[in-house]
């Protein structure tokens, strides 16, 4: 409010108040008069001004991250983009390369490249199941999931999409150091011509080959290494194993870890480069060494197939690959899909299916955990409903000091593991303790332990009993 806009009353009350109040108002209007016309009224009119640089830049003041932020992409996507091909969500446009014509016809090749700061194998497991969820025909694709190129075809389209990882080498200190490069292109698919030219560069077919075959098609390198290994996880072929280690492993165990690799149930992943090897091949058991989740879940269900082989009734069936995931972890590509997936629909592992919203993710090379080997072997020894437990019912039973520890999903798989006496696999594994300690990484000594026998105590199924039903 100005001087001017206060009334006779205002003052009157301000000096019947305040003598000093009024005092003060009094010494300004002087001062502000004195100056309306001196030499310094243009300078005190200056400093009260606004400042002109706000009028043309509002920002300069206003919030700090608007000048940190990066500005939005002025590339747009060609007019002609179709709305089939599959945009990753989180990857920006950020050029659109002179186009070219794809051969010697006049079909032209649009080209779009893309950066993302998500990981290239994210990305890569994303294109993968958006070509097999919708149809696409696949002519080639990545040897693994962190670059390589997906070159697929629908009825009316060639695509191919780049995915190569990159660093960043200016980055501030908000920014990520590694990016993904997409490389996006599209042709027109007119003829059958392309789709045969493509799989010819492989050099696994001719030019005269039919294109019109559904399904995803592979070079037949890829056929091998992944059709292959498909149909021997189907049909659960498993080859013998003798390991030249096993004097590392405790004394007890050595003969139960030789008769499951007798029966081929401890598999181990292959390390690149390596020669592939024939049966009864000798390799390094590692006994102490920690499994993961993926390694116990295949070992889990080629022991239980194994040992029952003449019950079917009594054996897990495998998930095929052309299930829709359960896990965003494991896609259909992972080798270990089909047993992984085929656990979640057992509901022997926790799941969105068995009624798990949280488990979204499997996290198959986390080490296994002491309660985890529980949660899935436990019912495929008592193959019946787990009995109701707390962690009152689970101290007095067991005897341990760190009840409180155990995750309350595991609760009944340890109680009902306790009523199989000398046959629990605490007890076999484990021995006498008062401490389960949970969360405690397993060996795959352990581990092989836990699967040299299933069932109850009075009824139930050893690795020598296996190899007796097949004759070894």
């Amino acid at each position: 409010m100005g001087v001017e806009s206060l009334s006779i009353d205002h003052l009157f009350v301000l000096l019947f108040k305040s003598p000093v109040s009024f005092l003060c108002i009094a010494v300004v209007i002087s001062t502000l008069t004195a100056c309306a016309n001196g030499p310094g009224s243009n300078n005190l009119e200056q400093s009260v001004a606004a400042d002109p640089r706000l009028q043309n830049n509002p920002a300069v003041l206003g919030d700090t991250n608007s000048q940190v932020k990066p500005t939005s992409s002025s590339v747009s996507l060609p007019a002609d983009f179709p709305d089939s091909i599959p945009k990753y969500p989180n990857a920006q446009l950020i050029e659109i390369p002179t186009a070219n014509t794809a051969g010697n016809n006049s079909e032209k090749q649009t080209v779009t490249r893309w950066q993302s700061s998500d990981p290239s194998n994210v990305i890569a497991n994303f294109y993968r199941s958006q070509f097999n969820n919708n149809n696409w025909q696949i002519l080639q694709q990545p040897q693994d999931d962190t670059e390589g190129t997906f070159t697929v075809k629908s009825k009316n389209l060639l695509l191919k999409v780049t995915i190569k990882p990159t660093s960043v080498t200016d980055t501030a200190s908000n920014q990520p150091q590694n990016s993904t490069e997409l490389l996006i292109e599209y042709t027109p698919s007119n003829t059958n011509k392309i789709g045969a030219e493509t799989v010819t560069n492989s050099g696994k077919s001719s030019p005269n080959s039919n294109t019109q075959v559904s399904g995803p098609i592979l070079p037949d390198d890829q056929i091998t290494n992944s059709e292959t290994n498909q149909a021997n996880t189907t049909k659960e072929t498993l080859e013998p194993t003798e390991f030249i280690d096993l004097n590392q492993a405790p004394p007890e165990w050595r003969k139960q870890i030789e008769e499951l690799g007798k029966l081929g149930v401890l598999s181990l992943a292959k390390k690149p480069n390596s020669s592939d090897v024939s049966n009864n091949q000798k390799q390094l058991f590692e006994p102490d060494k920690i499994i993961t989740r993926r390694e116990y879940a295949r070992w889990l269900v080629a022991a239980n197939n194994v040992m029952y082989a003449n019950n079917p009734a009594k054996k897990i069936r495998l998930a095929s690959t052309k299930t829709q995931p359960i896990f965003k972890d494991v896609l259909p590509q992972d080798p270990d899909f089909p047993a992984i997936q085929g656990l979640a629909e057992t509901g022997l592992i926790p799941s969105s299916l068995s009624g798990d919203a949280t488990a979204v993710l499997f996290r198959p090379d986390a080490p296994l955990t002491r309660e985890n080997l529980l949660m899935w072997k436990v019912p495929l020894d008592t193959r019946q409903g787990l009995p109701n437990a707390n962690l009152e019912a689970v101290k007095q039973t067991w005897g341990f000091q760190d009840t409180e520890k155990i995750d309350p999903k595991a609760l009944r798989a340890i109680l009902a593991d306790f009523q199989n006496a000398d046959k629990s696999n605490i007890r076999r594994v484990f021995g006498y303790t008062t401490l389960f300690q949970p969360k405690k990484a397993v060996t795959r000594a352990e581990a092989a332990a836990a699967l040299s026998y299933f069932g109850l105590q009075s009824e139930g199924m050893s690795t020598t009993e296996a190899l007796k039903l097949q004759g070894k």
